[in-house]
């Protein structure tokens, strides 16, 4: 199946290069756009199966547009294309469901494995990215915690003993107890002595700021 394209970026140049690739691959490329606006108001006219979308664009943001998108529940999949290796933009693509994210120092090279991967369904993140990322992964289940317990897993990984915790927080020592259990749960740790003093200090980057 030749999958039905829109692409769209502010920049001439990268907008030029990419379609005359897609092109040159016999890629079905509907229409381009030079910025979020035209890009959205050419997704809802045409309904494409995937809309290549750089991040940063006047008007709207490829995040907006994909946003828009699944409000209005468009089956068109959406690719970012960006130079930008950026923890938040990665998570906030991944929470809107986007297909596709691709470095554009690596488009031309990347970009047919990304639509075929997308054709099948698979979401496609550029290897460069997730190498990047992966110094920076957060350990599983952290988002769990409350900010609340995000703080006493701060005082621990200090070496806090649990009455000290307590006289810090002006809560008593059994309700420190209480949520010390709460969190090994929250963070699926082995009920061991010591495995979230463990945990903690292993982790005590994260606390850091």
């Amino acid at each position: 199946m030749n999958p039905t394209i829109i692409i769209a970026d502010d920049h001439p140049l990268v907008l030029k290069g990419l379609h005359d690739f897609l092109i040159e691959k016999e890629f079905n490329v509907l229409a381009s756009a030079k910025n979020g606006k035209e890009a959205l108001t050419l997704i809802k006219a045409h309904n494409p199966d995937i809309a290549i979308l750089d991040i940063k664009m006047p008007f709207y943001t490829g995040l907006e547009i994909a946003e828009k998108c699944k409000k209005d529940q468009l089956s068109t999949k959406i690719v970012l294309i960006t130079f930008e290796k950026d923890e938040k933009t990665y998570y906030d693509a991944k929470a809107l469901g986007i297909y596709g994210y691709v470095l554009k120092e690596f488009a031309l090279v990347e970009i047919e494995n990304c639509i075929s991967s997308v054709l099948k369904d698979t979401p496609y993140f550029s290897p460069e990215l997730l190498k990047f990322l992966e110094l920076h992964e957060l350990p599983k289940h952290f988002e769990s915690l409350t900010n609340h317990e995000k703080g006493i897993v701060k005082l621990i990984s200090q070496n806090k003993t649990g009455v000290e915790i307590a006289d810090l927080l002006a809560i008593s020592p059994r309700t420190v107890e209480k949520h010390k259990s709460n969190i090994i749960k929250k963070l699926k740790l082995e009920s061991k002595q010591n495995s979230l003093l463990i945990w903690a200090k292993e982790n005590s980057n994260l606390f850091d700021s």
